[in-house]
Parts: structure tokens; sequence; C-alpha cells
């Protein structure tokens, strides 16, 4: 995914079905000078945690 789609979906305020290494995440805020992403699992959101954007897959 690049930075412009992944801040695209952070603000769209629906689900968006993206995954990082194979699970179901939802992004919360977009670092465009850093490319990384502030994410957590659909099953655990207290598991929050900061990946580089190429890294998440929407399918």
């Amino acid at each position: 995914m690049n930075v412009n789609r992944a801040r695209e979906i952070s603000t769209m305020g629906e689900m968006v079905n993206v995954q990082y290494s194979g699970e179901a995440v939802y992004i919360q805020s977009v670092n465009e000078e850093q490319a990384t992403a502030r994410i957590f699992p659909l099953n655990n959101p207290q598991a929050e945690q900061y990946v580089p954007v190429e890294s998440l897959t929407e399918l």
C-alpha cells in the first residue's frame, strides 16, 4: 500500500479490509514523512503498533 491510500483509509470513517502479516487491522493514523502507520488488530485494539505503510495490504 502507498502512503496516500493509507492516509485516505485512515480518514474515511468506514471499515476497509486491510491486513498486516495476514491479520485484519485498523489504520488509526499515518505519518507521511516516515511512511508509517499506527495500526491495531481488529481482534485486539490494545495491541497498537507502528508499521511501514508498504507492509499493509488492502484486500
